[in-house]
């Protein structure tokens, strides 16, 4: 088959889990998102747990090119962690959506939960080498609190609704991360 054709048909399956949810996530909205004629994504993925499965294994690989910035200090920490968080209300919406999707069906099917658990794995090895590098004194149980505390953000930055996102200080990217990196390693 055509890897380029078959990577066409995942990134589709990625946008239409953004802009549909789930439910809207069918082999007929994917061709569409895609411009292909109608029945590739089946011929591609036959199933909807494939489809499904199919943009999982994606946001997989999507997630391992992202480049990992290794901050100098703690201010550095502060700009990468912000600067996160702006991508996830910017350009990494759709991306981010999706992957939100993809772990609401991931509830109900193990395949999916597999593949985004190596995500989440490998994100929180990430975030505690990036607070280690930054100077900060890392244990396994800080890191984690500031990497699950960025992560427990996004959805409020996806729905952007302004008195949630000053009421939790998420209307100020730089000082949400400062006040959280304060609570958790202190000044």
């Amino acid at each position: 088959m055509n890897r380029e054709r078959r990577d066409h048909l995942r990134d589709a399956a990625i946008d239409v889990l953004a802009q549909s949810g789930g439910r809207g996530l069918t082999h007929r909205a994917v061709d569409a998102s895609a411009g292909m004629p109608p029945g590739t994504a089946k011929n591609y993925f036959p199933t909807r747990d494939a489809l499904l499965q199919a943009a999982a294994d994606r946001c997989q690989e999507l997630y391992e090119q992202i480049p990992r910035p290794v901050p100098a200090d703690r201010e550095h920490l502060v700009l990468m962690l912000a600067t996160l968080l702006r991508n996830a209300a910017g350009p990494g919406r759709s991306r981010l959506l999706a992957y939100l999707e993809l772990q609401c069906e991931a509830a109900r099917r193990p395949s999916l939960a597999t593949v985004l658990d190596t995500i989440a794995a490998a994100d929180f090895a990430h975030f505690e080498e990036a607070q280690r590098a930054a100077g900060l004194p890392v244990t396994a149980h800080r890191a984690a609190t500031v990497t699950l505390a960025v992560h427990a953000a996004f959805p409020s930055l996806l729905a952007g609704g302004r008195r949630t996102l000053a009421a939790t200080g998420l209307d100020d990217h730089e000082g949400f991360v400062r006040n959280l990196l304060h609570s958790v390693y202190g000044p």
